[in-house]
């Protein structure tokens, strides 16, 4: 039989999706699950959005664009991006791909070389992706380490002792996911003064949920002196817009949009003609659904902690951004005899019908830190409720037998 290649057989997942199909088969089975596995927002596309892509339809925009993406959304992203971060971004520097993830493969694609030992710097615990694109990629991984006791970011000196000759990116999230956590501007400040010790290092900045920022005011360290033309900037419609499904991200760097288009002319052709069309509308358009979901998911933040602080053995930061929780349950797992977060997490889908996700799905354990687990609370009021108390009720009832 013909083999399968090491490096597909090494290729990560987004862990969600595995436990998504857990639970799709726990209901198929007839169980009542309440899920927090999958980080999307539960709200319809907006209208206007939704009318614009049937317009696209219509007037038989069917067809492939080029690579780069229509001018009309490059200019729209370019502006957007641009009035984000305080910056003049121009449009030929905008590529638009399908969704923003495969801007990491790209990104990795087109600042490592394949074996030879080029590292990547990343977030731990962070989006799976990361590693599994560094890896599959002949990169080398090189986790930096956020903590509970920082609020989830990193220690800029542990970033600085990570940087090696052979250090080729820099790959920073915020809002962050899955912690929520967030660099604020004196964070990027210094991880600024860093990296331009360090020129030959590029900055991949995920900012997926700019637009979910609860804490202040949202900041990019592109926007920092030096730091544009070393910057990718990766953004999209899935998070703002509830477009998770239209698969349009867009990526902006002067000095690499070139590569990416050589990348997505050699991967998917072209992202969707009709989704682009549908994203113009999305920056264009009226943004009061983008600023009701945005309010909406600063209600369930503060009504998730709530609850989850009241459960026993159990600890919540309260996270600045994205729609995540990330509950500490190191006494939890004692109270309920639970080895670790994984053990927990099973648990918790088979005896109570609430999935969430380990912190193990998100990298390796951080050394001296506690067990935790993700709540996406893109979800509503009644099931973040109900599901807390679930949990609750979980650990007491499990609590009396162990003790």
């Amino acid at each position: 039989m013909p083999r399968v290649s090491r490096r597909t057989e090494n290729l990560g997942t987004e862990n969600a999706f595995v436990v998504l199909a857990e639970v799709n088969e726990l209901v198929r089975q007839g169980k009542d699950i309440i899920s927090f596995c999958i980080g999307q927002p539960d709200f319809h596309t907006p209208a206007n959005i939704q009318d614009a892509a049937v317009r696209a339809v219509r007037e038989g925009r069917h067809g492939y664009t080029p690579s780069a993406g229509i001018v009309e959304l490059r200019e729209a992203a370019a502006r957007y991006m641009g009035a984000m971060r305080g910056l003049a971004i121009r449009p030929e520097d905008v590529v638009i791909g399908g969704g923003a993830k495969p801007f990491i493969a790209y990104t990795i694609l087109s600042t490592t070389d394949y074996g030879v030992g080029d590292e990547v710097i990343y977030p731990n615990p962070g989006f799976p992706i990361y590693e599994s694109q560094i890896v599959a990629n002949g990169a080398v991984p090189v986790p930096l380490h956020l903590r509970e006791a920082r609020n989830f970011a990193f220690d800029p000196a542990e970033l600085e002792a990570k940087i090696t000759k052979k250090t080729r990116l820099v790959i920073l999230n915020s809002p962050q996911n899955p912690t929520g956590g967030i660099l604020a501007r004196n964070d990027l400040e210094a991880i600024a003064a860093i990296l331009r010790r360090h020129p030959e290092v590029w900055i991949y900045a995920d900012e997926i949920y700019s637009r979910l920022c609860y804490e202040g005011s949202f900041a990019s360290i592109a926007s920092l002196p030096g730091m544009l033309e070393r910057t990718i900037i990766s953004d999209g419609a899935s998070k703002t817009w509830a477009m998770t499904g239209w698969r349009i991200g867009f990526a902006s760097n002067p000095i690499l949009a070139p590569q990416f288009v050589r990348w997505v002319t050699n991967t998917d052709s072209c992202a969707s003609h009709v989704s682009q069309w549908a994203a113009v509308e999305a920056i264009n358009g009226p943004q009061d659904a983008a600023e009701k979901m945005r309010d909406s998911f600063l209600a369930r933040r503060d009504l998730i902690v709530g609850l989850l602080n009241k459960v026993p053995g159990t600890f919540c930061k309260t996270p600045g951004g994205a729609f995540y929780a990330w509950p500490n349950v190191t006494e939890a797992c004692r109270m309920v005899g639970a080895a670790d977060s994984e053990e927990f997490r099973k648990r918790l889908l088979n005896e109570a019908g609430v999935a969430v996700l380990a912190d193990i799905h998100f990298g390796a354990r951080v050394p001296g830190e506690g067990q935790h687990i993700r709540f996406s609370y893109a979800a509503s009021k009644t099931a973040l409720e109900q599901g807390v108390a679930r949990m609750a009720e979980f650990i007491r009832g499990n609590q009396r037998r162990v003790a």
